[in-house]
């Protein structure tokens, strides 16, 4: 049985992967010269620095390439498995029902109070929902109940948020005092959602979008929160949307 050491280990993996010698050197930049030598064993302890680099490409340790240790199955780092094995997507649909470890939670939306009256009332969707892990919310501090979701209308909060984008809100953070300074906010502007970052005022609130050129920082005090009926309805702990 032949002994092995790393011309032997390297000539099986070269082979192994399909590789030559000039293609190992310009994915690891390890000497051309120095990969002869090493294959025809007039080096018969490479330097750790280039037994690193390809022990790296080929995903083995340094004490397999060295004929140490056992080959076994082994690729380079950077080629998927091929026997990776995928779980079948689950499949459904609004009418299928929710697993024990799942929540259902409700989208809010602008209803308008009667035809033509221009006033609008934030409600929740009867139909429309997403469904999230319970563990994911556990682990964010959402309390189930507390969770609802709120699509994102227009340009303002362009780059992050595009118009269509749905965010998850936390109805259990909307007091003034759970603002925290930069954080998204879901709010209730007299009928009207928004989702705006939101700082804290010694006399009130500061709303703004990403957009700032578009949409510039509107400051409201106490009086205009209650005057506007600005309220806030949650905190953003999740946003999700289609790339277009």
């Amino acid at each position: 049985m032949q002994k092995r050491n790393v011309a032997t280990v390297l000539r099986a993996l070269l082979d192994r992967h399909g590789i030559s010698p000039t293609e190992l050197h310009r994915r690891t930049g390890v000497p051309q010269s120095t990969l002869s030598r090493i294959l025809s064993e007039k080096i018969v302890d490479p330097s750790d620095k280039h037994v690193s680099k390809i022990a790296e490409y080929f995903g083995v340790s340094t004490d397999q390439l060295r004929g140490r240790a056992d080959l076994g199955d082994t690729r380079p780092a950077n080629t998927p498995r091929a026997d990776v094995q995928l779980q079948d997507i689950s499949l459904w649909d609004d009418d299928t029902p929710v697993e024990d470890d799942e929540v259902s939670i409700p989208f809010l939306r602008e209803v308008e109070l009667a035809a033509g009256s221009g006033r609008f009332v934030i409600e929740e969707s009867e139909k429309a929902s997403l469904r999230f892990g319970k563990r994911s919310l556990r682990h964010n501090g959402v309390q189930f109940d507390q969770a609802k979701c709120v699509t994102v209308r227009g340009n303002s909060m362009l780059p992050v948020l595009r118009d269509g984008a749905t965010v998850g809100v936390n109805a259990g953070k909307s007091g003034i005092g759970d603002i925290v300074d930069g954080d998204l906010y879901a709010i209730n502007h007299n009928g009207q959602l928004r989702v705006k970052q939101l700082y804290r005022l010694p006399t009130g609130i500061r709303l703004r979008s990403f957009n700032r050129d578009e949409h510039p920082d509107e400051d409201y005090t106490f009086q205009q929160m209650q005057e506007e009926q600005i309220s806030i309805l949650g905190h953003v702990f999740w946003w999700g949307m289609y790339a277009r």
